[in-house]
């Protein structure tokens, strides 16, 4: 139930992040920065928390069978995103994206409490900009900021849905968890190289945005190293 718990955190950056993008939305050049600097922290909690978990098993087969469903379910969902399009397919594709969010953070507090910390921390960011996404796509076809403000923040309580149903996961034998660790490790790399970066990209560059991702990573390896 810890990880619960600290889902409320990314929750409450979506309200914020929405209630910003109907107030006034970030430059495209803050947006990038902000994706870049998340982009690093996911990544740096992936590295140093969740590998050296899997790794740790030394079983082969968890790591393979659970990863490849890990690139499964990501490359399935891109997909399901290109099939379909309008404000249902948007909300859809975005909670799916949430609830296996939520079900990485869950798996990353089955490894250690540090591991669900860090990636708190990580996934808050990302999430932070999924909201102001969602929030400027429903306000082009909304009036009502109050509306759009109280859908972004339902969607992110599949966040919290998400974390619960990585519970039972703790019950498993050791071999069992490293698959599933292996699987949240594929989701967070494929978040960092298909989706954060891509984007990013995709907006206005330089080299100090570019720098927002090593600034990212170090700064997570920092609050590591703090943490003990």
């Amino acid at each position: 139930m810890l990880a619960f718990g600290y889902t409320l955190v990314p929750v409450a950056a979506v309200f914020l992040g929405s209630l910003a993008a109907v107030l006034r939305r970030p430059s495209e050049a803050m947006i990038s920065a902000m994706q870049h600097l998340a982009a690093g922290v996911v990544f740096a909690a992936a590295a140093t928390e969740i590998l050296p978990q899997v790794m740790h098993q030394a079983s082969p087969a968890a790591t393979l069978i659970g990863g490849g469903l890990g690139v499964a379910t990501m490359l399935a969902l891109k997909e399901i995103e290109k099939r379909f399009e309008g404000k249902i397919a948007l909300l859809g594709a975005i909670g799916l994206d949430i609830l296996i969010d939520g079900l990485v953070l869950g798996l990353a507090f089955v490894a250690g409490a540090r591991a669900g910390l860090l990636l708190t921390i990580a996934l808050t960011l990302e999430v932070l900009f999924l909201g102001l996404s969602l929030a400027t796509e429903l306000s082009a076809t909304s009036r009502s900021r109050l509306r759009v403000v109280a859908t972004t923040t339902a969607v992110a309580l599949l966040l919290p849905a998400g974390a619960l149903l990585a519970v039972p996961v703790a019950q498993f034998p050791p071999v069992v968890i490293a698959g599933f660790l292996s699987f949240g490790l594929m989701a967070l790399l494929y978040l960092v190289t298909e989706e954060l970066l891509v984007e990013a990209h995709a907006r206005p560059d330089s080299p100090l945005i570019s720098a927002m991702f090593f600034i990212g990573f170090l700064t997570l390896l920092l609050i590591e190293e703090m943490l003990g």
